[in-house]
């Protein structure tokens, strides 16, 4: 890639803006405009100009600043879901909406996207992630970040670099040979720079070789701006600076949040004492006003989108996304529906799970669950349910049933503020605070309202959180003391588990009155200060195996039975890593007891990531829909219904613990090796000689597809397919390239390129796939660059990694 980058008259305009705006800031506001002044936000300067760039999280929806339901987002499925489309088409119209969103909120800059690789599938926060393989990850990073900053919105890719698990993330040392770094990790920022230019990026918590990412001078200032040509800022992750002069010398622009970071007055001292040059501060100025002049916050500078893309219907894009991504791994002819009734089973179906824990978190105006697509799409009185089994083991957020307010006191117990809270989740970050209520007055929190069971019988409340807390239900006090932390965690109020406090016998229909109090005790000197706690419940818990047993009956009274299993926010989140990959709860025995009841039993799968599925060959057909954003369950009835088929292909390998390659994420002594070098996901389990479930870039449509013809000019692959079903469809077209020689040292073959095309039944179509001159390099680190390697190839074409359909070789 070039070293510079690319410019145009508009850009070089904007730079004369950057450069004179520059030129008059003296050092203190210069520092000052480095360091957030709040959670999402760094500070306007109005002496020049510039107004005050805003920050807000993603990927699936733009939250804005303010974490609450009360300020609704459009939910998009999870980004494993969105690489599951293989289309960076539509990635770019998933980033189209997110801007659109993002402008509606007062956002300029999305945290997204998150293009880590799925190195090991006990990493917690995959969901979060794309794919195991950097090409699929850096096509679809690429869409989604043009797609964002085409709508003016800028984008933060992250987390630079190696941020592939959770555990001790905060202190991590990733051992990493510069091989892996380069072929593996750094390959999708690579990719998204050179064909994305994005206008940030993220720097992660870790350390990568004895260096944390914040201050990594030979990753951000020689490779990412030197080598690669990156303009744009880098961000800190949230609390991730810890060293002014390192953070500065390391090529970090911008250190969050505030108003208490590494940067502000701590840089301009530095400076003044001569451990600093002030020309690196100026750097990372330049790199923030043109940041502000792209999203147009710099007076005098023309933005760098002035038309705006044609307005996004949400709903519809997401409920699109959805089905394009659902990946049918198995059917034995239950799929499209039969005519007849159809017993729907699980407690996923009825509570869906449409987006992943942690910092994705948004809140969508609206959730349409597997029950209410089905219900919606079939014929009334043909959709029976039963609960079956449920996943959830612990109480989880106060919501169905729940009307709550929070109401602020001052030491005194006199009101000083008070804000609805829709579910029993407070998360207020830095000044996000009710109006009228400021961190020095603030004493105490009480979330106060009243709770409508839908079932009898003893009812389990819980607090998540830490501090001291006061809960009570029906006007009795069952807890008052002080919850301490499971570990040093500054998230733990957001990301640990809930504690069970108190159980009552309640009557459905029937409301009481519940109350939970914190008292707020916030340190000054935190980087973040957070008021953040939830109350937390579960309902009655019946006998799993009545509930089985009930769903047995109901599925054996159906035509088809329909069993929707699912992993919870204890399995999948931020903030820790799996230890196992099974399904929560009773949900095995489920399906196997309603498949053994009824042989035509289609499972779907509600998870992010993957999960092991021991009954697949004992159920008529397996339907993956990871977290499908808010139109899931909508997009769900479409898919069984045949209205339109699965269109996705699976971005990662699935297959059981024992026998994956890579496992390894808990740290020994700080420190996480990754051994296995180049060899991770298909590349891995394709080295040991080990069958997965379902192989990379498996899926399965309502129609088949025969390969009729490949041909190479060296540059581009030209693969003719035809739809030799009964009904129109889409081929996703996978390239592979494989050295003729097998070298040890080398994958077996990798995935260069793909491209999707469409046709009716009996129609052919052409997929053009570009053959990339890297396929065909590997990083040489005796001469510590790429090294072309000459020789004879085979492109090998077809449906996965497992499915090659028809190969020619070409020597380069």
């Amino acid at each position: 890639m070039a070293g510079s980058p690319r410019t145009t008259p508009a850009d070089r305009v904007r730079e004369a803006a950057v450069e004179a705006a520059l030129r008059t800031l003296d050092l203190d506001a210069k520092t000052r405009l480095l360091a957030g002044q709040d959670t999402w936000t760094l500070p306007a300067l109005p002496e020049i100009g510039l107004g005050s760039l805003v920050m807000s999280d993603g990927p699936i929806g733009v939250r804005g600043v303010r974490w609450t339901a009360e300020d609704p987002s459009v939910a998009l499925p999870s980004p494993t879901a969105l690489a599951a489309t293989w289309d960076p088409a539509l990635a770019r119209r998933a980033g189209v909406l997110l801007a659109q969103e993002a402008r509606r909120k007062g956002v300029h800059v999305l945290l997204a996207p998150t293009v880590n690789l799925h190195r090991s599938p006990l990493g917690g926060r995959h969901f979060e992630a794309y794919s195991e393989d950097p090409c699929l990850t850096g096509r679809i990073g690429a869409g989604y970040v043009q797609g964002v900053q085409s709508g003016g919105v800028a984008t933060t890719v992250k987390h630079f670099v190696a941020n592939d698990a959770e555990t001790d993330r905060f202190t991590v040392n990733n051992l990493i040979s510069e091989r892996a770094l380069r072929e593996l990790y750094l390959a999708p920022f690579e990719a998204i720079v050179e064909n994305a230019r994005p206008w940030g990026v993220m720097t992660a918590y870790n350390s990568v070789n004895g260096t944390t990412m914040t201050e990594h001078h030979h990753l951000v200032n020689e490779i990412l701006r030197g080598q690669w040509g990156f303009d744009g800022v880098n961000v800190s992750d949230w609390t991730a600076a810890r060293s002014t002069t390192g953070a500065i010398e390391g090529g970090l622009d911008v250190a969050m949040p505030g108003p208490r970071t590494v940067y502000g007055e701590a840089l301009a001292q530095a400076v003044r004492d001569g451990r600093t040059d002030e020309a690196r501060v100026d750097d990372a100025v330049r790199n923030v006003l043109r940041l502000a002049a792209r999203v147009g916050v710099l007076d005098g500078a023309e933005p760098a989108v002035t038309e705006l893309p044609a307005p996004v219907d949400g709903a519809a894009l997401a409920r699109e996304i959805a089905r394009r991504s659902f990946v049918l791994v198995r059917n034995e002819g239950a799929l499209p529906l039969r005519p007849g009734t159809v017993a729907l089973v699980g407690a996923a179906a009825r509570d869906a799970r449409v987006l992943g824990g942690g910092s994705a978190t948004v809140f969508p105006d609206r959730v349409v669950s597997p029950l209410d697509g089905l219900t919606a799409a079939l014929p009334e009185g043909s959709v029976t349910y039963a609960v079956g089994a449920d996943p959830t083991t612990e109480p989880g957020v106060a919501d169905r049933g729940f009307v709550l307010r929070a109401v602020c006191r001052d030491a005194d117990g006199a009101i000083i503020g008070t804000a609805s809270v829709p579910n029993g989740q407070i998360q207020w970050l830095g000044d996000d605070l009710p109006d009228g209520v400021d961190h020095d007055r603030l004493h105490t929190v009480e979330l106060t309202g009243t709770f409508t069971p839908r079932d009898t019988g003893p009812h389990t409340f819980g607090i998540k959180g830490t501090g001291a807390f006061t809960l009570t239900v029906d006007g009795t006090t069952y807890y008052d003391d002080v919850q301490r932390p499971a570990k040093d965690d500054p998230f733990a109020s957001f990301l640990g588990a809930p504690v069970p406090r108190a159980r009552a016998a309640l009557t459905a229909g029937e409301p009481v009155e519940v109350s939970l109090t914190h008292v707020v005790d916030l340190p000054e000197d935190v980087p973040l200060r957070v008021v953040g706690f939830a109350l937390a419940h579960q309902g009655p818990q019946r006998d799993p195996d009545e509930l089985i047993a009930e769903a047995v009956e109901a599925a054996r009274a159906a035509d088809t039975a329909v069993v929707v299993v699912a992993t919870t926010e204890r399995v999948e989140s931020e903030g820790f890593d799996r230890t196992d990959l099974r399904l929560p709860g009773r949900q095995d025995d489920l399906v196997r007891a309603v498949a053994a009841a009824n042989p035509n039993t289609v499972v779907v799968v509600n998870a992010g990531s993957p999960v092991e599925l021991p009954w697949r060959e004992e159920v008529a057909a397996v339907l993956l829909t990871w977290f499908p954003g808010q139109e899931g369950g909508a997009a769900l009835a479409d898919v069984l219904t045949g209205t339109h088929e699965p269109g996705g292909r699976l971005p990662t390998t699935w297959g059981p613990l024992a026998d994956a390659p890579v496992t390894q994420v808990v740290p020994a002594d700080g420190e996480l090796a990754y051994r296995e070098g180049v060899f991770i996901g298909y590349r891995a389990w394709e080295k040991e000689g080990r069958r997965p479930t379902y192989p990379f870039g498996h899926g399965l449509g309502y129609t088949d597809w025969s390969y009729e013809s490949v041909e190479t000019d060296g540059t581009t692959v030209k693969v003719r397919v035809r739809n030799t079903g009964g009904r129109p469809g889409r081929e996703v077209v996978q390239l592979y390239v494989a050295p003729a020689e097998p070298d040890p040292e080398r994958p077996a073959r990798r995935l260069a390129g793909f491209a999707g095309v469409e046709a009716g039944p009996g129609e052919s179509a052409e997929a053009v796939v570009e053959l990339p001159r890297r396929a065909f390099e590997i990083w040489d680190e005796m001469t510590n660059s790429w090294s072309f390697v000459k020789g004879s190839y085979e492109i090998q074409v077809g449906r996965s990694i497992a499915d090659r359909r028809i190969t020619l070789t070409t020597t380069v």
